[in-house]
């Protein structure tokens, strides 16, 4: 299947107001590649011991961070496209110090296996915790332990490969938090999956996972199959917001702090037991505000995680 792939230059800085303004649009499901990111997985986090690392992937220290979005090739998806220029062009605009960067954008047509293919040379298997290690599909991996808990993911379209701080942070706080066979877990804008198989793997009684984009459900599905956990984790088409009757012990949501914000009093509606909030996708300068809109909400902060320029937050629901 043919697709627009929508690349926007930008800054790490500038990855949570552009995805912001993504989602303002409608848009939820889109790929951060992020310079820094990719510096700490070549220099200060590689998985395993390399004796050789391939040139082309030293070649990612020079990469310009960028948000990948990929729309239907349609009428509708030019018009998207014309939107995200528009937008962006007002970011530029009123950016007076150019700390968001270039803010160019660029589109061409691929193929979602094009896509897929890409990545599959770069993404390797990696340690998130001492216990928990995410794999892609087409890698082999040798349990060192039988407390070991491999997670077999193939992103897809819906990227999220449990590398990235976001994602990471996410499960060591599902590890420390989830009660096995007492909690029951909820993740909202599940993406590929992988916090969902986490949380299921960790010994949730039930999980459910949820995103606006069907593709993303389509590839989460796949995930848990892959995962042989298709009998323990629901996963379907939905908005939070809207007409979702589901409570959970735990709610984890990987987003952007604006969505996170938005989300505070709705998530409220959906805990019960122990009424734990996992959130991350939250860049560090913002993660006071996003703490302070969860304590207006009441929450309270339990924990804050930090991994390079990113946060994540433990809250519990008082009331």
């Amino acid at each position: 299947m043919e697709y627009f792939e929508v690349k926007i230059f930008t800054t790490t800085y500038g990855i949570d107001s552009v995805t912001g303004i993504l989602s303002d649009l409608g848009i939820d499901a889109f790929i951060v590649e992020d310079a820094h990111d990719f510096e700490i997985f070549l220099r200060d986090k590689r998985p395993f011991d390399w004796d050789y690392v391939d040139e082309s992937l030293m070649e990612l220290m020079e990469i310009e961070t960028c948000i990948i979005v990929y729309l239907d090739v349609s009428t509708t998806g030019k018009k998207t496209f014309d939107k995200i220029r528009t937008e962006m062009s007002k970011l530029k605009d009123s950016d007076e110090e150019g700390v968001f960067g270039r803010l160019l954008v660029e589109q061409i047509t691929v193929t979602d296996e094009s896509w897929k293919d890409n990545w599959k040379e770069y993404f390797k298997p990696a340690r998130i915790t001492d216990r928990i290690i995410v794999k892609p599909t087409w890698e082999h991996y040798e349990k060192l332990s039988d407390e070991e808990i491999v997670i077999n993911i193939d992103p897809g379209m819906a990227f999220g490969t449990g590398t990235h701080e976001t994602t990471a942070m996410c499960i060591k706080l599902l590890e420390k938090h989830i009660q096995k066979g007492e909690d029951d877990v909820l993740d909202v804008g599940c993406g590929s999956g992988i916090l969902a198989i986490a949380a299921s793997l960790l010994g949730a009684r039930s999980t459910t996972g949820i995103d606006i984009d069907p593709v993303a459900v389509n590839v989460s599905y796949e995930n848990i199959v892959l995962n042989g956990l298709s009998e323990s984790i629901s996963v379907f088409e939905g908005d939070l917001a809207k007409d979702i009757d589901i409570r959970a012990d735990i709610v984890v949501a990987n987003l952007v702090a604006e969505l996170v914000i938005t989300l505070a009093s709705d998530i409220v509606k959906h805990l019960k037991g122990k009424k734990l909030f996992i959130a991350s996708g939250i860049l560090i300068e913002k993660q006071e505000t996003v703490a302070e809109a969860l304590r207006e909400n009441g929450y309270e902060i339990m924990e804050i995680l930090n991994e390079g320029d990113w946060a994540a937050i433990c809250a519990r629901y008082k009331a």
